[in-house]
């Protein structure tokens, strides 16, 4: 092929890329496109396994939303929405960039942290989704695309599987000023509990902390560690 021709495949495949990372960000996250695009020839095999580790942490942030409105249907009450199918389907089937009115349009931590005060009044279910979701999502720098020349910081993703303990350890503990959790989440039968929900976490932080190991790698970068009680680390 001569240098002319390969100079009009590149530009035909920079544009490619431009559409399809245009296109992405605009996607609903419940919408990854997983099948081969010609932008796909713009990425390495790290790319490609930033946007399954991406997919799969949201992935489990949807199921946890829809297992804690079966253990907390009267969040859904609290809410402007007042069905979970719903409440699901606008946060991973819709374009928002992770801002609701009616949690006060907080993302990330702050959001997770409305979800356990007393003061909030709204549904603190979808708050803690939506914080969860956001904070996760400002690791991959809110991108969903990724190609040759974009790059992560690992410190932002070690920080947020830190975040992730801190939350879960929130979500089991915190309680209101009657002495109630906040939200339900694990059962037990007196005997034995159910550690569903550490399991989930558990997923998530170690997809994350798996990804931070190979970007830090990648770019020779290392990774502050950290150990919080009770603070969040910034993302």
């Amino acid at each position: 092929m001569s240098g002319s021709a390969w100079l009009l495949v590149l530009a035909l495949l920079l544009v490619q890329t431009g559409c399809a990372r245009s296109a992405a960000d605009k996607t609903p996250l419940d919408r990854g496109n997983t099948n081969f695009s010609w932008s796909d020839l713009a990425k390495t095999d790290v790319n490609l396994f930033i946007e399954t580790n991406q997919r799969e942490v949201i992935g489990y942030i949807k199921l946890l939303l829809i297992t804690l409105y079966r253990r907390n249907p009267n969040q859904l009450l609290r809410g402007t929405v007042h069905h979970a199918d719903a409440n699901v389907a606008r946060v991973f089937g819709s374009f928002h960039n992770w801002e609701f009115a009616e949690l006060n349009h907080l993302k990330g931590v702050e959001c997770i942290r409305q979800a356990f005060q007393d003061s909030f009044d709204g549904d603190r279910v979808l708050a803690y989704t939506v914080g969860l979701g956001s904070m996760v999502m400002a690791s991959y720098n809110d991108k969903r695309d990724f190609f040759v020349l974009d790059s992560l910081d690992p410190q932002k993703l070690y920080n947020s599987a830190r975040n992730l303990e801190l939350a879960l350890w929130l979500l089991t503990q915190e309680k209101d000023q009657h002495g109630n959790l906040f939200l339900l989440s694990n059962e037990s039968d007196g005997t034995v509990r159910n550690l569903s929900y550490e399991r989930l976490f558990g997923k998530m932080i170690g997809l994350q902390d798996a990804l931070s190991q190979v970007v830090a790698q990648k770019t020779k970068r290392l990774i502050k560690q950290a150990f919080q009680f009770l603070i969040f680390l910034p993302i």
